[in-house]
């Protein structure tokens, strides 16, 4: 009899070592996924405005998304801010490319401690500028395959 109460509080104890273990496994693995995602949003900014600058892409802000979703599905928005404002494929001096905040989310595997939900929450906004020294003028250029998405 001894013998089967000490199996039963093996098991039980078993399980509890179980759901600790699984609870931090699946902690690190969202960790190590959200660390990704960032990752993965600052060059899919730094993707965006190399692509509008290249192709001078001032009038299609869709291209952009896109070409960003491309590398980063999730991405819902961007915005684009030629400097300065209003100017030209000739005039402008740079372009900034970013998601704002709210346009990327990021959904955790795990359920949050105490919530019993599990919650997705707003990535931090995420820009690149790169300067006009790198806008192409060239028709031939712009013609390239990158730019006829």
């Amino acid at each position: 009899m001894k013998h089967l109460t000490q199996r039963g509080a093996m098991i039980i104890e078993f399980a509890l070592g179980l759901l600790i273990f699984l609870m931090f496994f699946l902690g690190i693995v969202d960790f190590s996924r959200m660390l990704y995602t960032w990752g993965a949003a600052s060059e899919a900014t730094r993707a965006g405005a190399r692509y509008a600058v290249v192709c001078d892409d001032q009038t299609r802000q869709a291209n952009v998304l896109a070409y960003m979703q491309a590398r980063l599905p999730q991405i819902s928005a961007v915005d684009i801010a030629w400097v300065p404002s209003g100017c030209t494929t000739s005039s402008c001096q740079g372009v900034t490319v970013s998601i704002p905040a709210g346009g990327l989310k990021f959904q955790w595997i795990a359920p949050i401690v105490g919530s019993g939900l599990r919650a997705a929450i707003d990535v931090p906004q995420f820009s690149t500028t790169l300067p006009r020294e790198i806008m192409h003028q060239d028709p031939v250029v712009n013609a390239s395959s990158e730019c006829n998405s």
